[in-house]
C-alpha cells in the first residue's frame, strides 16, 4: 500500500485539534505515514497548526460548511461531503490510490461510492451511531436523508470498522455488507509514557479526569466523590484537563461544596500537551454514569494506561474488558459516589497497589493498545485483491 487518501467531511472534527476524535484522525495518519504510505488528509474543517508527525500529509480542504442548523445546513453539509468524489478523483488520475479510509460522518456517501466505482479498497471507520446522536442532541431535519447515505456508505465500503460491539449492530442494521469488525481505539505509546514521582507533588494527591465535559462522561459524579474525599485529606487536588458545556455548572458546584481551591479546571489542551497533563496526576477516573447505550471505547482509559497511571474507571461498556476485569484498574458501579470516594481513598493509602496497578496498565497498553497495532487490525479486514493478468502486465500490485 503506498497512496492512501483519508477522508473527513464531519464540521465537528477539526483534523489538527484537540478532541478525542481529531487526536484519533491524527494517530492513523500518523501509523499510516510511519509506514512510508503517500497520505492525503481530505477534510471538512482543519481547525489547528498541523500536529507533531504529520509535516508530510498533504491535506485538501473541502468546501466550507454554512447555514443554521437544519434543512439548511444539512444541504450545505451533504455538498461540502459530495465534494469529497471530486477530490479522490483528481487524486486518482494522477496516479492510482490504493486505499481510502473515511471516517463516518453524517453526510457522506460520497467517499465510499466513489472506491466501488473505481475498484479502490474503501475502509470506513464508525465511531458512533451519528444519525441518533444528531436527533438526540442536536438537529435533525432529514432523517431518511441521512438513512440512506448510511446505508449507500455501508453497503459501499470494502470493510467497515467500528469501535465497539453496540456501534458494530448499529451499522448491522443498515447494510448487507458483512465485512464488519469491531476494533477498538488505541494510543500513542511510544508519546505517552510514564512521568514517573517527579512530576507530580510528593506531598500531594492529585486525581485526574480527561476528557469533554459533557453528561455521559460523569464528572459531577467525580466531583461528589472527590468532596468526600478531601474531608479526610487535607492534601488531595481533583485535576479537569478538557472542556465542555457543563463547565460552568462543576465551577458553580465546586463551589458550593466548599472545595472550588481543590479543584482545577484547565480546560482543553493540545495533544501536545497531553503527556505532561498525565505525569502530574497520582490516579485517573473515567467516572461513567449508567447510561442505556454505552457506545464508546474510551481513549482516555487507554492513555492513562500508557501513562502507568492506577486507573478507576465505572463498570460499564467495554471498561471491564480493557480493564482485565479489575486486574489493571478499580471497577466502581456507575453513578455511585460513595464507593468510588471509597476506591479513591483507599489508593490514597496504598501506594504500592498503585505502582502495581501503574505498571501492569502500562505493559498492557505496549503489548495490546498502541495505534501500530489498531492500524494493523484494521488493514487486516481488507480482502487480498487477486493478481490479475492485466496487474501483471502493467505492473501495478506488486
Amino acid at each position: 500500500m503506498r497512496r492512501v487518501a483519508y477522508v473527513s467531511t464531519d464540521p465537528g472534527v477539526p483534523v489538527f485539534g484537540s478532541k478525542g476524535a481529531s487526536v484519533h484522525v491524527q494517530a492513523v495518519v500518523r501509523e499510516l505515514l510511519r509506514r512510508g504510505c503517500e497520505v492525503h488528509l481530505v477534510a471538512a474543517r482543519v481547525g489547528g497548526d498541523r500536529p507533531r508527525g504529520l509535516d508530510d500529509v498533504v491535506v485538501h480542504e473541502l468546501p466550507k460548511i454554512t447555514g443554521e442548523p437544519g434543512a439548511e445546513r444539512e444541504a450545505s453539509a451533504r455538498a461540502s461531503a459530495a465534494a469529497a468524489a471530486g477530490v479522490l478523483a483528481g487524486l486518482h488520475g494522477e496516479q492510482p490510490l490504493d486505499l481510502v479510509y473515511e471516517r463516518y460522518s453524517l453526510w457522506s456517501d460520497a467517499a465510499m461510492t466513489w472506491t466501488r466505482y473505481h475498484e479502490v479498497d474503501g475502509v470506513l471507520e464508525v465511531n458512533a451511531p451519528l444519525i441518533d446522536e444528531q436527533a438526540q442532541h442536536r438537529v435533525l431535519a432529514d432523517r431518511a436523508g441521512a438513512e440512506t447515505i448510511a446505508g449507500q456508505a455501508f453497503d459501499s465500503a470494502t470493510s467497515v470498522v467500528t469501535v465497539s460491539g453496540p456501534v458494530a449492530d448499529w451499522v448491522a442494521e443498515r447494510t448487507s455488507n458483512r465485512n464488519v469488525t469491531v476494533v477498538p481505539n488505541g494510543v500513542d505509546t511510544a508519546y505517552i509514557t510514564p512521568g514517573g514521582s517527579a512530576s507530580r507533588d510528593a506531598d500531594g494527591f492529585t486525581v485526574g479526569f480527561v476528557g469533554t465535559l459533557k453528561p455521559w462522561h460523569g464528572v459531577e459524579v467525580l466531583l461528589e466523590a472527590f468532596a468526600r474525599l478531601v474531608r479526610t485529606d487535607a492534601d488531595a487536588r481533583l485535576r479537569l484537563v478538557g472542556d465542555g458545556p457543563q463547565r460552568e455548572a462543576l465551577s458553580a458546584r465546586a463551589t458550593e461544596l466548599g472545595i472550588s481551591d481543590r479543584v482545577d479546571l484547565v480546560g482543553a489542551v493540545a495533544p501536545e500537551e497531553m503527556p505532561a497533563e498525565l505525569a502530574a496526576m497520582d490516579v485517573a477516573v473515567a467516572p461513567y454514569p449508567q447510561l442505556p447505550d454505552f457506545y464508546f471505547s474510551p481513549l482516555k482509559i487507554y492513555e492513562y494506561l500508557a501513562a502507568g497511571l492506577p486507573v478507576v474507571a465505572s463498570d460499564i461498556g467495554p471498561c471491564a474488558d480493557i480493564l482485565d476485569d479489575g486486574d489493571l484498574g478499580m471497577l466502581v458501579t456507575p453513578g455511585d459516589v460513595t464507593e468510588l470516594a471509597a476506591v479513591l481513598a483507599g489508593l490514597r493509602h496504598d501506594d504500592l497497589m498503585r505502582t502495581d496497578l501503574g505498571r501492569a496498565g502500562r505493559d498492557a497498553a505496549v503489548a495490546r493498545h498502541d495505534w501500530s497495532r489498531v492500524v494493523s487490525r484494521i488493514l487486516a479486514t481488507v480482502p487480498t485483491r487477486a493478481r490479475s493478468l492485466a496487474d501483471d502486465l502493467l505492473g501495478q500490485g506488486s
